[in-house]
């Protein structure tokens, strides 16, 4: 195995400095492949995080007011450093988080051009100089830091989550706490030693582990921080935009998905078990938008189940670390424990099993993957996120059902449609009620693109040129007294 090359950090990072929990001791982090503990981090509470608000507001100022081209030769060196140490960074990721190594360098990879993407897309963004209703002014509109962020990440994506985040607030001058997941804290921690090693000044970026009610909770009762920016579940995010109310923060919230996979009549069907696999299988299952239901029409349904059983039943399980492996562990026994029981749900009301269906003989949080038959609008995974390698297959007569079904839910992130038919796409493209929607496609985030949801999964983008966004605020000048 590579080494992680320094990069298993167990300190926390606030104001420059790499420090321990004053009174909370310590947590260990797990490798679920193995169960082995790999270390330990910090088990930190309010009285660090508001350290780490205070080193942020302090830092600030000078941050904020800095050489644009300073803040954009940082960023352009923080991709580099992630990128020459790619394979270190992503032997860490898998250790942590379980998911294949080809995904964990995938997703170093695109954390990286997160960072470059904005170091350059904060050099466009522009004011305006508005016409003046009269002689004599001028109007102007400009773009400004909006202060100390607070960024809540997942477990799922440790390191790519977090570059969505710091890659928009770094370039646009804001300073940073974040907040990892505990259970994969170290991909985190190596964001704070490489923005150490390329020259961030002390204080931009704060990284704090421990107790989620107690950071969070600190984080969200401060007035210093003024933009929060949270990845996670609808539950979580819900509670953030409540807290947020008493001090008026800007939030953007990544939450929840249940993601519809239509396949037509007339789709390329090869094509749509390659989009499916990576759309369902990804992370085993554990992503925000990852398929949860397959719509397949009638006249394809067979063929496509056929196909889809044969192909999952072909993957690979076992360490991430191995040659070949495409479904690592689950991360936890909570998680296993959900998809058995929408396994039972389902199986309870009518639907087979085509292949999977039971834990993997590897033990610990392995988990067979899995492809449901049958499946009907009553089940549980319906309305639920599986956030596990199963699929449910739901079969359908016509575009009109097709369409109200993948709409029948309170989650609008990500839908995935396969069709030859163009005015069909656009009807897609017009009704359904998703931020994202893949055509003819399984795998569309991409930076130059924005992500994020519509109804209850969530509010605000990331990437694209919208990524700036909530990261900056809109003064209007009035200039007069000019003729």
């Amino acid at each position: 195995m590579t080494s992680f090359n320094g990069y298993l950090l167990e300190a926390n990072l606030i104001g420059g400095e790499w420090t321990g929990a004053a009174e909370g001791g310590t947590i260990d982090v797990t490798n679920p492949a193995t169960g082995a503990v790999l270390g330990t981090v910090p088990n930190c509470g309010a009285g660090e995080t508001e350290a780490a608000i205070a080193a942020a507001k302090a830092a600030f100022p000078a941050w904020s007011r800095s050489d644009l081209m300073m803040r954009v030769g940082l960023l352009q060196k923080l991709h580099d450093a992630l990128m020459d140490n790619q394979e270190a960074l992503a032997q860490l990721l898998t250790a942590e988080q379980g998911k294949p190594l080809f995904e964990a360098r995938g997703e170093i990879a695109i954390g990286a051009a997160y960072i470059r993407w904005f170091a350059e897309e904060i050099r466009r963004k522009k004011g305006e100089i508005v016409p003046a209703p009269q002689a004599g002014r001028r109007l102007l509109v400009t773009h400004h830091p909006v202060g100390v962020v607070g960024a809540i990440t997942p477990w799922n994506f440790p390191s790519s989550m977090l570059a969505r985040k710091l890659g928009p607030a770094l370039a646009a001058g804001c300073t940073v706490v974040a907040k990892p997941a505990t259970v994969t804290p170290y991909s985190a921690l190596a964001w704070g030693k490489l923005c150490e090693d390329v020259g961030f000044p002390a204080g931009v970026l704060n990284i704090v582990t421990g107790s989620a009610r107690a950071i969070g909770g600190a984080i969200m009762d401060s007035p210093d921080v003024r933009k929060v920016t949270f990845t996670g579940s609808t539950e979580v995010g819900k509670t953030l935009i409540r807290q947020s109310a008493d001090t008026v923060k800007k939030v953007s919230m990544e939450l929840g998905g249940n993601a519809p996979f239509i396949v037509f009549d007339d789709a390329d069907i090869d094509a749509a078990i390659e989009g499916a696999m990576i759309a369902k299988y990804r992370n085993m299952g554990q992503t925000c938008v990852c398929t949860n239901r397959f719509y397949v029409q009638a006249g394809v349904h067979d063929e496509f189940v056929a196909k889809l059983t044969a192909a999952t039943k072909a993957m690979k399980v076992g360490d991430g670390t191995e040659d070949g492996v495409m479904q690592g562990p689950m991360i936890d026994a909570g998680a296993v424990a959900k998809v058995e029981e929408l396994v039972a749900d389902a199986t309870a009301k009518g639907g087979s099993i085509a292949t999977g269906g039971a834990r993997h003989a590897l033990g610990g949080t392995y988990y067979q993957p899995t492809v449901i038959t049958g499946a009907t609008q009553d089940m549980q995974f319906a309305k639920d996120e599986i956030f596990g390698p199963l699929s449910a297959v739901f079969k359908f007569d016509t575009e009109e059902g097709a369409m109200a079904a993948a709409n029948d839910t309170e989650f609008g992130l990500a839908a995935y449609a396969y069709t030859r038919d163009l005015g069909r796409i656009f009807r897609l493209n017009e009704q359904l009620e998703y931020g994202l929607i893949g055509i003819n496609a399984g795998l569309i985030t991409t930076v130059e693109a924005p992500f994020g949801g519509v109804k209850e999964s969530g509010m605000g983008k990331e990437g694209g040129t919208q990524g700036l966004d909530d990261y900056l605020v809109s003064k209007y000048t009035c200039l007069a007294g000019l003729d």
